[in-house]
Order: C-alpha cells, then sequence, then structure tokens
C-alpha cells in the first residue's frame, strides 16, 4: 500500500472493490496541512491505476472529518506566507497560485473516473468542506455538522461547490451566514446523499459502496463524465478561478488583516469566537484604525 504524511488509503477488508481513504491527522482533527492536498492527489492517483477500485470512500480518524485548514499556528505568528502575506503590496498571484494548486488537489475527488463517497462524522467545516463536496455523494451523521464559517471573514471557499451542491439561494444563505448546518438539514436540503444516525453511518456508508462497486468501472466513468460535463457547462471552472481570487482579497483586505492581527494579538480562538459569535466584524477605516493599534503594541 502507497504510505503518505497525512493520509492512508487500502482496499476495504471485507470488498476489494472498494478504497478506504482515511484522512489521519486525528490530534489536529485531521486538519490540512501543507502536505495533505497533495496526498489526497496521490492517493486517488493510486486508486485510478488500481483496476480492481470501483468507489472510493473518504472518512476521517478520530473524532471527525475535517475542522479545516491548520491555521493556529500560521494565524498567531507573523509570517510571510503566499496565503498570508505580511510584506506590502500583497502579490495576488503568489496567492492564487498556492490555492489553486490546493483547489485542483481536492477536485481529484471530482475528476476520478470512480465514484467518491464522503463518510462525515463529527465537522467537516472550512476547508474541509471542501473536501467534503469535492466527492460525489455526502453521506452524514446525523449530529455531524458541515459549513463554511470563514466566509464571516478571512475566506472564500474556493472550490465553489456550495452552488452547484445546493441551488442559489441556499448557497447565498450559507455564504452570508457562516452558519453550520447538522447532518438532518443536509440531506433535507440535498446537500448530502442520506443522513444516519452515527452509529449507522458506517453500515450506510458500505451499503451504498457495495451496491455501486457491482457496476462495471467503465460504465460508472461515463455516467460521472456526463453529469460532471453538465457542471463544467454551468461554469464551474470558471467560479473556481473567480472564487480562488477573492479567497486571497479576504485574506488581505482590511477586514483579513484586521482578523489575522487580532488572532496574532489575542490568539487564534479567540479571533475565531469574534467571528462565528455574529458579532459585526470590523471593516474600512475602523478596520484600519485598529490594525494600526494593534502593530503599535506589538513594536
Amino acid at each position: 500500500m502507497p504510505k503518505f504524511e497525512t493520509l492512508q488509503i487500502e482496499p476495504d477488508a471485507n470488498n476489494p472493490r472498494v478504497a478506504r481513504l482515511l484522512l489521519d491527522r486525528p490530534h489536529r482533527l485531521n486538519a490540512i496541512s501543507a502536505a495533505m492536498p497533495g496526498d489526497i492527489r496521490h492517493a486517488i492517483e493510486w486508486a485510478e491505476r488500481n483496476d480492481a477500485i470501483h468507489v472510493i470512500i473518504v472518512e476521517g480518524a478520530g473524532k471527525g472529518f475535517c475542522g479545516g485548514y491548520d491555521l493556529v499556528g500560521s494565524a498567531e505568528t507573523m509570517i510571510d506566507h503566499p496565503c498570508q502575506q505580511e510584506r506590502y503590496p500583497w502579490e495576488p498571484m503568489d496567492d492564487f497560485a498556492h490555492m489553486k494548486r490546493n483547489t485542483e488537489d481536492f477536485m481529484t475527488l471530482w475528476r476520478s473516473s470512480k465514484p467518491t463517497i464522503a463518510k462525515v462524522h463529527g465537522a467537516a467545516v472550512a476547508g474541509g468542506s471542501d473536501i467534503a463536496l469535492c466527492c460525489d455523494l455526502l453521506i452524514m451523521a446525523d449530529d455531524a455538522r458541515i459549513g463554511y464559517m470563514p466566509t464571516r471573514v478571512w475566506g472564500c471557499p474556493t472550490t465553489a461547490m456550495w452552488t452547484y451542491r445546493l441551488g442559489s439561494m441556499r448557497a447565498k444563505q450559507m455564504m452570508f451566514t457562516g452558519n453550520i448546518i447538522d447532518g438532518k438539514k443536509a440531506a433535507e436540503w440535498g446537500l448530502a446523499t442520506m443522513s444516519v444516525p452515527l452509529s449507522e453511518l458506517e453500515t450506510a456508508t458500505m451499503t451504498m459502496a457495495d451496491r455501486i462497486a457491482g457496476v462495471p468501472r467503465s460504465h460508472l466513468a461515463m455516467h460521472k463524465l456526463v453529469v460532471n460535463q453538465v457542471m463544467l457547462t454551468m461554469g464551474l471552472e470558471q467560479s473556481q478561478t473567480m472564487a480562488t481570487v477573492f479567497d486571497g482579497i479576504t485574506r488581505h483586505n482590511p477586514e483579513g488583516l484586521w482578523f489575522r492581527r487580532y488572532a496574532q494579538a489575542e490568539g487564534f480562538k479567540a479571533a475565531v469566537e469574534w467571528r462565528d459569535s455574529g458579532r459585526p466584524i470590523p471593516e474600512g477605516d475602523e478596520a484600519r484604525e485598529l490594525i494600526r493599534d494593534m502593530e503599535a503594541r506589538q513594536t
């Protein structure tokens, strides 16, 4: 079996036509490290080369599916990174190139000729929701949670999958509020394929995977390509380009820089609590003044 830093992939013990891709950073709630997007790509490429594999289950070790990007250390430190540039002026194309590569890595789940099923327990939030929504099917525990809280400040979902999975009105509701919904609501809205009690999640996922695995690989590939082509015709790739550019802007405009400076001054947990509480986010001149005050205290 291939070896990866952040995940594992191997055939299911009971059905070798099913591959199990396990995000394996449970000590960090499977948060996305620098290596994880590339590991996902390489794991899917391994499954693509394996003719015995017909379907791929993506799941998370430990308490949840994926808690998003692993940002605590970087957000609290004044580092210079393509996605968190301290130098001025900001170079947007460096940011775009870095994040677009991550988006393309996640999208191997969508482009793979073999169906992919996200099996979600706990949280699939922020960047973790990107991974889940790049899968073809989404099976959630009733009490699992999905959403993209950074739409309130400091983020835009680069895969742009919410509209294509939910429709425009529900997608706007999620993006405007940064709210999280549970598995039951996700299934009610049509975002999740189904929602089941946590105790039944493994059985429900394997029942679906086993059923799919009995279909010839060529048929699965053709059916997936037809549906994907509809989404491409609707403008998915163009939406992803815009979303990835906007994601960089949200991290470097006055509001995004305020969030970063607040995290550096008060800690990432405090910044996230402010973001998710519903309190107004400082913007424009107010944000600039607060940034100047925090930077003055740090010098």
